[in-house]
């Protein structure tokens, strides 16, 4: 069984009736960005090799070293699930399998050889820089919270701040859970050591067994425009500007209920549904350079900006509960979030981290260095820092309420950390045709040492080029550790779920020189 200490995310509870929380870091940040089928098979390692309409994304100043154009479309299959650790006891997802398309796009290069700037290009390219595309499932027997628990904390929270009785939800700010919670009477008043409080049903129970499935899909489609310039076949300098567009899916039906099976403790089970849609769109800024000392050797440097995003999130949810003999009518009650009003919508502006990106990239050749066909192959690597802990949210209307931004920021910083990411890669040329490898690993974001997560790729291919035409083909195997809560609470330590998610991916990139 797994607990974590209750830090700033706690000063939370009692303005839930928001829906933006830390985990949104996590989601819009700590991602795997694709691109082609190449730069894939290679780790994703490509801030230093240039020639790659990737570097779009990663490094644009690699854009400096095309001599000619190229059109490219890479299309992508996903396959995907995850197995997880909860209260010790394990469980498996279903599969999720998606069709994707991963970097498109077209390169326009102005070779110049009498002049100092030996070429200048341009690009626009389409990539997939998050898969949200997956599913996890756990359960376990829980002797020591209730997922009942949360509601009836923002409810109490509530009630202190400005009185509000529990008859009264239907018109108040609580959030849709809480106000179904005390809607099915999963929660309710209870006179406790001569004391009016505020239960749950289930914390009557001496355990409950919970159960939660989690399915989520989209990605972040960023759209990009890069421009280098060649100085001399020994420095390149480029930038680009990046209009990343969210969609993203996430249900989730989290099931509590009596193992016993007692019929007279006044509480069967209750399932909580819910569905979040996040749209919106963001804008960032890519800056680099890289250094040819000598023909083999490429030194990169790459600086990304925060993604300034407008996001909107739009919640609906279903709450069941099952009260047994607690009245004489149907015992089994549920409403849905449409019964309280229209569903609710949530504006808000969110920062993603900044990042810095160190890359060497060294290529083997043979007895003419300058004659590219004797080209062998090459060795690459990135070392990549993310601050994770500098992502924030902000109103995006001035009549929100900024107290509460300013308790998820807190939260942020408390909860994230900077983290260290490394990608290497390899390829080995056999005339026409090309065989590749590489490994990344995403580190853990979080400050708390008990929380570990990290995202390992391994990833093989192989590749065709001759007259002008080019095809790849990619596998990528994808493991992520991470934790998930089903719930936070206020007065107690909180249980979580290790999750361990397999994703394979395959893509296909064919393109051509113009």
């Amino acid at each position: 069984m797994k607990y974590t200490l209750s830090i700033a995310l706690l000063t939370l509870i009692g303005t839930q009736a928001f829906s933006q929380v830390p985990e949104d870091v996590i989601r819009f940040g700590w991602t795997v960005p694709s691109g082609t089928a190449r730069s894939q098979a290679i780790g994703g390692a490509i801030g230093a090799l240039g020639g790659e309409i990737t570097n779009t994304f990663v490094n644009p100043a690699g854009l400096g070293f095309y001599k000619l154009g190229e059109i490219v479309m890479t299309p992508g299959y996903t396959l995907g699930h995850s197995n997880s650790t909860y209260r010790d006891f394990d469980a498996r997802s279903s599969n999720v399998n998606r069709f994707n398309m991963s970097t498109t796009g077209f390169v326009t290069a102005n070779s110049d050889p009498g002049s100092k700037w030996v070429s200048k290009v341009f690009s626009l390219a389409v990539s997939r820089t998050a898969n949200f595309n997956n599913s996890v499932y756990y359960k376990g027997t829980n002797d020591y919270s209730s997922f009942s628990e949360q509601f009836s904390e923002e409810f109490s929270a509530e009630n202190q701040r400005s009185g509000l009785g529990i008859n009264d939800y239907y018109n108040s700010n609580l959030s849709l859970g809480t106000k179904s919670a005390i809607h099915t009477y999963l929660i309710d008043t209870a006179t406790i050591n001569g004391q009016l409080q505020v239960v749950g049903r289930p914390e009557y129970l001496n355990e409950v067994l919970q159960e939660n499935k989690i399915t989520t899909r989209g990605g972040i489609t960023e759209i990009a425009i890069g421009y280098a310039g060649n100085l001399q076949d020994k420095f390149y300098i480029g930038g680009g500007i990046g209009v990343p567009i969210v969609n993203y899916e996430r249900k989730s039906v989290f099931t509590e209920s009596d193992p016993s099976n007692d019929k007279t403790n006044k509480f069967g089970y209750s399932r909580y549904e819910e569905t979040l849609k996040t749209t919106g769109a963001g804008l960032n800024l890519k800056l680099g350079a890289i250094y040819k000392p000598a023909y083999q050797l490429r030194l990169g440097l790459a600086i990304h900006t925060p993604t300034i995003y407008g996001l909107k999130d739009v919640v609906s949810t279903k709450m069941v509960t099952d009260v047994e003999n607690l009245f004489n009518n149907d015992p089994v009650d549920s409403v849905s979030s449409d019964y309280f009003g229209p569903n609710p919508v949530y504006r808000y502006d969110f920062s993603t981290p900044w990042k810095f990106i160190l890359s060497g990239s060294y290529v083997i050749i043979g007895e003419d260095a300058e004659d590219v066909t004797q080209q062998r192959g090459f060795i690459t690597a990135d070392a990549e820092y993310v601050t994770y802990g500098s992502s924030h949210f902000s109103p995006a209307d001035q009549n929100d309420d900024q107290s509460y931004y300013d308790n998820v920021n807190k939260a942020v910083k408390a909860t994230y950390k900077g983290a260290l990411n490394v990608r290497v890669g390899l390829e080995l040329k056999f005339n026409t045709f090309m065989v590749r490898g590489g490994f990344a690993h995403y580190g853990n974001p979080y400050q708390n040492n008990p929380l570990k997560a990290g995202i390992t790729n391994l990833s093989t291919g192989l590749g065709y080029r001759d007259k002008g035409i080019f095809i790849d083909l990619t596998y990528v195997y994808s493991v992520k550790q991470d934790a998930n809560f089903p719930y936070r609470l206020a007065d107690k330590a909180n249980t979580y779920a290790d999750v361990k998610s397999k994703i394979g991916q395959v893509l296909l990139t064919f393109g051509f020189k113009i």
